[in-house]
């Protein structure tokens, strides 16, 4: 990618493109690259705002009321059928599922 990481240049979209599987016309690649750059310049915004201090909050709404978490119990309620889910599988091992490489 670039050497700005929060800058991409037109290769970095053909590139991105490629990856995605998906023609983009010039236009198309141009309004992808303002998007994408716009969207790194919010995050850098963002990532500008001095946030020491600051609690995380779980939801927007503890900020302004004491919310209560309304949490079930941790339980197990269907059972262990890893067997026949991978009867079908074409590779298996281990229990997990085996699929062809697809990141380059």
């Amino acid at each position: 990618m670039a050497s700005n990481p929060a800058t991409l240049t037109p290769e970095d979209i053909g590139r991105i493109a490629q990856l995605a599987r998906l023609e983009l016309s010039a236009a198309e690649q141009s309004a992808m690259l303002a998007q994408l750059n716009g969207f790194f310049g919010i995050v850098e915004q963002m990532r500008a705002v001095d946030t020491s201090g600051v609690e995380p909050l779980y939801t927007p709404l503890s900020a302004i009321e004491d919310v209560t978490l309304r949490l079930r119990e941790d339980a197990v309620t269907e059972p262990d059928q890893r067997e026949a889910n991978m009867a079908n599988a074409p590779a298996a091992d281990g229990g997990l599922f085996l699929v062809p490489k697809v990141i380059e």
